[in-house]
């Protein structure tokens, strides 16, 4: 599994004989890969046409280019700010609140992205291929896509020590843009050019999977609540800057400490973990049906929603998984 950081064409049309051939090293004589572009076709022709985008199928004659568009941006944004507004008007009734969920769209985006993981998945896991996932930037849908994708397919990326080598790696070391992408608190109204909840995204697919095989993770939804407040608002600086260049010059290492130092002491640890949890060696395969995908209220619904009685159902959980 493979994720480009820039695309495959440089400035003015010219060829990038350098991504041919590293592309052509990575396959067999007669082997075949896929290329997975979270762009739409027409963004792809779009770009092409102002000097950049794909180039022609002739110059990667062994890989297969699939268009799965994916929103990102100010439409994502925008989805997400519809929702949260939705969720904060407690004066709707049943058939408004239903109508507005559906108008944000949110759902449709969190569906989109567990499709197009699968579909890598299913390349890498059920077609034997290689596979390479490209975006726009490839720090941004391309890496959701890559999380999501190693989640449902590596049994150890679903512990509490994996997934946290999977977000520093995938998201952190990769270069998410989380300064520019959480510039303000995640429901604020000062919307900056560069917002859009791509990490935010991402949590929503992974309770989407620990709902769906809530045996199979080794945390619960504290932990991805956690992740969600500190890529926000944080005293820790896991989550600060834009890409390993700027924590550098910033001395983040230095002057600030680590999330995951936090997170790993044992009194705040026991809090993460998922009393259910049992080790699955297999492949998860999420369902994508609208019925399956629903929404987080442990997230979206936490301030109008007590939720004192599922802590407590969840603190009994674990209580009897202990004692036997």
């Amino acid at each position: 599994l493979l994720r480009s950081s820039q695309p495959l064409t440089g400035p003015n049309r010219r060829r990038c004989r350098e991504d041919e051939k590293l592309l052509g090293t990575i396959l067999d004589e007669g082997e075949r890969g896929f290329i997975i572009d979270t762009r739409s076709a027409q963004a792809a022709k779009q770009a092409r046409m102002s000097g950049g985008g794909t180039e022609p199928k002739s110059s990667y004659p062994q890989w297969r280019r699939l268009h799965r568009a994916l929103d990102r941006g100010r439409p994502l944004q925008e989805s997400f700010i519809r929702l949260v507004e939705a969720c904060s008007d407690p004066s709707l009734s049943m058939d408004r609140w239903l109508s507005r969920l559906e108008s944000s769209r949110w759902l449709g985006h969190v569906k989109a992205a567990l499709s197009t993981a699968c579909l890598v998945a299913q390349c890498l896991d059920r077609e034997d291929s290689k596979v390479l996932v490209h975006g726009a930037e490839g720090t941004d849908t391309t890496l959701l896509v890559t999380a999501l994708a190693q989640l449902i397919l590596d049994p150890s990326c679903r512990t509490l020590e994996g997934f946290q080598g999977l977000l520093e790696r995938e998201w952190i070391e990769a270069g998410h843009p989380f300064q520019l992408r959480c510039a303000h608190s995640a429901s604020s109204h000062a919307r900056g050019k560069q917002e859009a909840p791509l990490f935010l995204l991402f949590l929503d697919c992974v309770w989407q999977l620990s709902r769906q095989f809530p045996f199979s993770l080794e945390f619960g939804e504290q932990l991805l609540l956690a992740l969600f407040d500190n890529a926000y608002a944080s005293a820790y600086g896991t989550f600060l800057c834009n890409n390993e260049k700027e924590r550098s010059l910033c001395k983040v290492k230095e002057s600030t400490h680590s999330l995951w130092a936090w997170l790993n002491r044992p009194e705040e640890k026991q809090k993460f973990l998922n009393p259910l949890y049992s080790h699955n060696p297999l492949v998860i395969w999420p369902s994508v049906e609208p019925q399956s995908i629903q929404l987080w209220q442990g997230l979206f619904l936490r301030w109008i929603r007590p939720s004192q009685h599922l802590d407590e159902a969840w603190a009994e959980i674990q209580r009897l998984v202990e004692g036997n």
